[in-house]
């Protein structure tokens, strides 16, 4: 499928892939404090954090090579706090592995890493690919850098129908991963999860590895975020997660996972990852749980499906039986709270299974448990910051849906987003099996609505609707906010409801009556809304723009993916708060970390 690389890709590619901050914690100190603002408009911000930086996760002990068919669980078994393990570079090592609970420190972490030495692996805070396990190039995903190609991983497989290959015991901590090729078997069909903790486990890093599952059969997760605490995955790559549709054994594969567990969780760090999954790539809820998992930290990750999944696209790869992988979303919420997610690409989602392919997904969820009952009493989503991130290629935009689960249950509280400085661009209802909307904002809880929601400076090409936005109850959804933005009509009615018929909040798809019926109280204002072919400004609430097409924007280059706006255009400095109507691009693209 044609794709068409934006101006903020093309800029990227010569500023190169330096973050900003010399190790990658540029929200965090020494000693995991959090250096961050607060909040974010209505969403607090993460008030905990884990440092990732060498300098505070030393191993000073002795360091035990393991040798080609040397025994790895004797080698952990025996480690000391502050030892080093080094599995030697190039060399496989198969089994299920257990990383056993130890009384260590933050002056003493057991470091597991390839024997490579320091030199033949990407510099710390920056992301490793598949280049070095010796792979120039992986069909049908972005190119990477990779002149010379040289195995210098050292190489871990899972070889049973189990989590693994490696699994912390209870109460294990302070456990870094250096340069591992970390996957599992082609003969060893399902595969849960590749990391996982058996028990509550605090301290994990996963640092410059290649994580991955076969190219064909079941692999249902990455890592495994449940029963961690201060928990990282930084710099490294994950592709492969999947699973078949009509006769695979999963449904929900992800790259990283969590949101389901007895035991507390967060905080989290997901920075600079090149992330791949058919289900949804990342995913927090949707099971059993006791706990909310909090403080994330999600930046500077490229969030990927390749179109040589969709059936029917040269060179397709499904499952052992033929069939697709089942398709699901980007980034999905289900049981989670403050949350930041900066400066990530989000690309290629489409629907055709149970989801209309979204970016991003924020849908607090109770969800079933055995025969039924209802498993996630405290489950929510809330304080959640989406800003500066890049969204292509999807079948729907972005998801804020306050809706009862398969069981009937709701959650406990969904609300306090703040989403702002986002692109959305090429979402297509044809081209990728969605609905074609930028967004969709809705709420069917009989209590406890949709609430306390600022959507501002965003940049959005949906091609069949500006939003659908709805509710089936007497509530109404409060402080919903959609500012300063810069967003086609689409080419149908620009508002439509959600559903539900008569129970509908409202009907008529008329903005202003759809808004005044379902939100209160509620600003839309200082909008750019683009052609709005079936709806007259009169139907929409005073104080907006309507541009008769793209071209009176006055985009720098639309076509090249370049929305900044010229000097020139009439919704420069238009803002309520003078800036330019839509996303500040200038900002994004120096937030963005992805070089492509």
């Amino acid at each position: 499928m044609k794709r068409v690389l934006p101006y903020v890709f093309a800029l990227l590619a010569l500023l190169g892939c330096a973050s900003a901050s010399t190790n990658g914690n540029s929200y965090c100190g020494l000693g995991d404090v959090w250096l961050g603002a607060a909040s974010d408009g209505p969403a607090a911000l993460p008030n905990r954090c884990i440092y990732t930086g060498l300098d505070g996760t030393q191993s000073p002990g002795v360091v035990t090579p393991v040798p080609a068919g040397g025994r790895v669980q004797a080698a952990l078994n025996a480690a000391k706090c502050g030892d080093t393990i080094e599995l030697h570079a190039g060399a496989s090592f198969s089994g299920t592995f257990s990383l056993p609970a130890k009384a260590c420190d933050a002056q003493h972490w057991i470091t597991i890493r390839t024997s490579a030495p320091d030199t033949s692996l990407p510099p710390e805070a920056t992301r490793v690919t598949p280049c070095y396990a010796g792979v120039k190039s992986l069909p049908g995903r972005p190119a990477y850098r990779c002149s010379a190609p040289s195995n210098v991983l050292a190489r871990v497989v899972e070889t049973n129908l189990r989590s693994g290959p490696f699994v912390f015991a209870s109460g294990a901590n302070h456990y870094r991963f250096i340069g591992l090729e970390i996957t599992r078997s082609a003969t060893a069909g399902y595969v849960d999860t590749l990391v996982s903790a058996n028990g509550p486990v605090d301290h994990i890093i996963i640092d410059r590895s290649w994580v991955h599952g076969d190219a064909h059969d079941d692999t249902n997760g990455g890592v495994g975020f449940d029963n961690m605490t201060y928990a990282a995955v930084i710099d490294s790559y994950f592709t492969d997660f999947h699973c078949e549709s009509l006769t695979g054994r999963c449904t929900d594969s992800k790259a990283i996972g969590g949101g389901t567990s007895s035991n507390p969780g967060g905080p989290y760090k997901v920075r600079d990852n090149f992330l791949e999954a058919a289900g949804e790539n990342m995913l927090q809820g949707g099971a059993s749980a006791k706990f909310v998992p909090a403080d994330f930290e999600i930046r500077g990750n490229h969030f990927f499906k390749p179109f040589t999944w969709m059936k029917g696209q040269p060179g397709f790869v499904g499952g052992p039986h033929g069939h697709p992988f089942v398709i699901k979303n980007l980034f999905e919420l289900k049981n989670g709270k403050r949350v930041l997610v900066e400066g990530n690409i989000l690309e290629d989602s489409w629907g055709g299974f149970t989801q209309a392919g979204f970016a991003i997904l924020l849908t607090p969820k109770k969800q079933s448990g055995p025969h039924g009952a209802n498993s996630c009493l405290l489950c929510q989503v809330t304080n959640v910051t989406i800003r500066y991130n890049a969204t292509h290629h999807t079948g729907t935009g972005i998801s804020i849906a306050n809706v009862l689960s398969d069981n009937g249950g709701q959650a406990t509280d969904g609300g306090r987003y703040s989403i702002h400085d986002v692109t959305l661009d090429d979402i297509s209802a044809s081209k990728y099996n969605g609905a074609g909307g930028t967004f969709q904002i809705m709420s069917n809880w009989s209590h406890n609505q949709l609430h306390d929601v600022t959507i501002n400076h965003i940049t959005g090409f949906g091609d069949t609707r500006l939003m659908s936005t709805g509710d089936t109850t007497p509530v109404k959804m409060s402080n919903i906010n959609f500012t300063n933005n810069l967003v086609k009509a689409g080419s149908g009615f620009p508002v439509i409801n959600t559903g539900g018929g008569a129970a509908s909040c409202q009907t008529d798809d008329v903005p202003i009556d759809m808004f005044n019926s379902c939100w209160f109280p509620y600003s839309f204002d200082f909008n750019a809304v683009i052609g709005p072919d079936r709806d007259q400004p009169t139907q929409w609430p005073n104080g907006n723009f309507f541009p008769a097409n793209v071209a009176a924007v006055q985009f720098t280059n639309y076509a090249g993916g370049n929305y900044q706006l010229l000097p020139t255009s009439p919704y420069h400095n238009a803002g309520s708060d003078g800036k330019d109507l839509g996303a500040d691009i200038v900002t994004l693209t120096k937030m963005l970390r992805f070089v492509p």
